[in-house]
């Protein structure tokens, strides 16, 4: 930004006006992304009482057992969240292209992407609410367990599979949006080329993985490399639903118990700095694509 305003201020009289308009987006910019940055960039290398510990931080990140699991459940969310809403989402906006109701079976799913996360953590901490043996079960999975004659079960504790729980939470959010998106794409693939694919004798799947799937390429990035972002930093549902408990924390929540419950706000802002470098390769891969597609435009 500073390098950009630079450039319009050394050149012709036509560019001050632009920089008039720029300088209050430019100065909050600064206020409210550049300096918090920088800040919590030389946060993260101190210690509690604020005196500069080096990388003691980072040693810690990568040497406790419980920054592991927080690490370690970041990378299983971030690996199963994608992968499952755009799967699911791509599934369901196949099936129902063109079908009787499609508007209705399409706000059906898209309904839990309208919710607020808290919203929909309170709904699902419900659905797998316990209670013991003997009484009735009041949450609609640990129902069921019990109709096919199995054990209550305290799902939001049992880890890893709380983790796993949690997950679903997630994809049952984020499927609507991939499907929304998809859907559009693949209604934008031109029908001519999959009537030729069908001329040619391509079966359903042939059509679908050879001029479908090529036609959508750039919406699946986008959809997939946004629900890696947003999983990236989810926080809301872990803190409802767990507080963090039961090894179910990840490294959004992690950075929030450690810099405002635990006093140690430079292992929060380190944390706050990994998580940045893990977002940034899918941010530069998604602007790549991005790029690669004007450019064949």
């Amino acid at each position: 930004m500073a390098g950009l305003l630079g450039y319009l201020a050394d050149h012709d009289e036509d560019s001050k006006p632009m920089l008039v308009f720029l300088m209050p987006a430019a100065l909050l910019l600064t206020i409210g992304l550049v300096y918090p940055a920088i800040r919590t960039a030389i946060l993260a290398f101190t210690d509690a009482t604020g005196t500069f510990n080096g990388a003691d931080n980072f040693v810690w990140m990568f040497t406790q057992p419980e920054a592991l699991i927080t690490l370690g459940n970041t990378i299983v969310w971030v690996i199963l969240v994608p992968l499952l809403s755009t799967a699911i989402g791509l599934a369901y906006a196949i099936f129902i292209d063109k079908s009787r109701g499609e508007r209705f079976f399409k706000m059906l799913l898209f309904m839990p992407f309208a919710l607020s996360m808290v919203g929909a953590s309170i709904i699902w901490k419900f659905m797998y609410a316990y209670r013991g043996p003997e009484q009735d079960q009041i949450g609609f999975v640990n129902q069921i367990i019990v109709w096919l004659g199995g054990e209550p079960q305290q799902i939001l504790q049992n880890s890893p599979w709380n983790t796993l729980a949690l997950i679903i939470v997630m994809i049952w959010i984020q499927t609507g949006f991939a499907m929304v998106v998809l859907s559009a794409a693949i209604k934008g693939v031109p029908v001519e080329q999959i009537e030729a694919a069908s001329i040619d004798g391509a079966n359903p799947w042939q059509r679908f993985s050879n001029v479908v799937l090529p036609g959508i390429r750039s919406s699946l990035v986008v959809v997939v490399t946004t629900i890696s972002i947003a999983t990236l930093k989810v926080f809301d549902i872990v803190r409802t639903m767990t507080a963090g408990n039961f090894n179910t924390s990840v490294v959004a929540n992690e950075m929030y118990t450690q810099a405002f419950r635990s006093g140690e706000p430079g292992r929060g802002a380190a944390l706050a700095l990994i998580l940045f470098v893990m977002v940034l390769p899918i941010v530069v891969y998604n602007i790549r694509v991005l790029n690669q597609q004007k450019g064949i435009r």
